[in-house]
């Protein structure tokens, strides 16, 4: 059997720490990664290779080929990210090697897919269909109702995601490039995301929480905030409804990011309906969250499965709470920092525990996702209340300055959160 194992790897950032899953002296481990990401591979990789993006297959192709000419065929394909999972199952295919393939992936990418499957496990969750065209989503309007929600079948991070309240707005759907898409019922019940391990038989350690604005809202120059629930009146239904929908998915361990809407029946208890779900560690902060509030690394149990291990991960008896906040640069990326400021220190204990600022003149790339924005801040404390409090503070103080790289009038941000 070979030792060795390639690693996809595009975080500029320590989202995963590789070295702590993958004994480098033991396999020889190569990673294909970008030029802004090398500096964060483990300094005992075999080699790395850099290509302009790891969801460009053919560049990647290139890279692992080269790589499989010095180390041989690779046992394994790691990619933690959900935006190089496709790119991992193809290389997979070619190689012959074992994980996950196109095929077993489907119903984690495409949102089609999963909400077939989810739907005839009887999960509930808003009307949806497939959007080829527009008349597609006219026809499924005027049957459901306006307004409709249309996403890409395989979009990331809210890419693409285009509300439409009417007949007039189907010109909206011609703003971007033509791709596989879904349309979905409108639903304007506040969004929660649920985070952790499905063992193959039932629910490992898991948190839920409720989003602070909207990813949405986000893509289109709001701030972004999350922070855990603690309402054991909540958790109960959630903690089932996650259970149910982790089952009706992957039968077998995975680390799963689930999206649903939560919000209240006529007789008072939750009404909880799925939105989708991803066969990752969540996005934005919350691998660092769950390390350093919860002492759980959702990375690593992510690597155990695509490795072939059964993940392991424990339970706490009791949690702490946490939430992140997200600012985005307040003009479109590329762009410089100018200045910002942030009354409260980083310590304070009504402040957030970590910011991830970037240095006056260091430059924001033009890369989406939630990496590599204006700012990134994490919070940790004893209840729902208190994280939330910190995070509409910090929202209202943080200061962010910037100017386009190539001399366009720069702006100021000023970062709120809608209520």
């Amino acid at each position: 059997m070979s030792d060795h194992i390639v690693v996809l790897h595009r975080w500029r950032d320590r989202h995963a720490h590789y070295e702590k899953y993958l004994d480098h002296r033991t396999h020889r481990v190569t990673y294909v990664t970008t030029e802004l990401a090398l500096d964060s591979v483990p300094g005992e990789a075999a080699a790395a290779r850099t290509v302009p993006a790891t969801d460009d297959l053919d560049a990647v192709w290139r890279a692992v080929t080269e790589l499989r000419t010095h180390f041989g065929v690779p046992e394994r394909v790691v990619a933690l990210n959900e935006g190089d999972l496709d790119t991992a199952a193809l290389v997979r295919e070619r190689l012959g090697c074992a994980g996950q393939t196109s095929a077993a992936l489907a119903r984690f990418r495409d949102k089609l897919t999963m909400n077939r499957v989810t739907a005839a496990a009887g999960i509930p969750a808003p009307a949806f269909g497939d959007a080829p065209d527009e008349a597609a989503v006219l026809s499924f309007a005027e049957h459901h109702g306006w307004p409709v929600v249309v996403k890409p079948r395989r979009g990331t991070a809210s890419r693409g995601v285009v509300r439409l309240d009417s007949e007039a707005d189907l010109p909206l759907l011609r703003t971007s490039p033509p791709e596989p898409r879904l349309v979905q019922e409108f639903c304007a019940d506040p969004v929660f995301h649920i985070d952790g391990l499905w063992t193959g038989e039932e629910l490992g350690p898991w948190r839920a929480s409720r989003y602070v604005n909207t990813c949405v809202d986000f893509t289109q120059g709001e701030a972004l905030g999350s922070v855990e629930v603690d309402d054991p009146e909540l958790l109960g239904p959630l903690g089932a409804f996650t259970a149910r929908v982790s089952a009706a998915l992957g039968p077998e361990p995975w680390v799963f990011h689930l999206e649903a809407f939560v919000g209240t029946s006529a007789d008072g208890s939750p009404s909880i309906r799925f939105l989708e779900a991803g066969y990752r560690v969540g996005g934005a902060e919350i691998p660092f969250v769950w390390r350093e509030v919860h002492g759980i690394d959702l990375a690593g149990a992510a690597a155990a499965v695509q490795l072939g291990r059964r993940p392991e991960l424990p339970v706490p008896e009791k949690w702490r709470t946490g939430g992140w906040l997200l600012v985005p640069s307040p003009v479109p990326a590329p762009c410089r920092v100018t200045a910002w400021d942030l009354p409260d220190p980083p310590t304070s204990d009504e402040g957030p525990y970590t910011a991830v600022i970037p240095a006056v003149g260091q430059v924001v790339p033009r890369l989406g996702g939630y990496e590599h924005v204006g700012a990134r801040f994490r919070f940790r404390g004893a209840s729902s209340g208190d994280v939330e409090k910190a995070i509409l503070r910090t929202a209202a103080q943080f200061r962010l300055e910037c100017a386009p790289e190539r001399g366009v009038r720069g702006a100021r941000a000023v970062c709120g959160l809608d209520r």
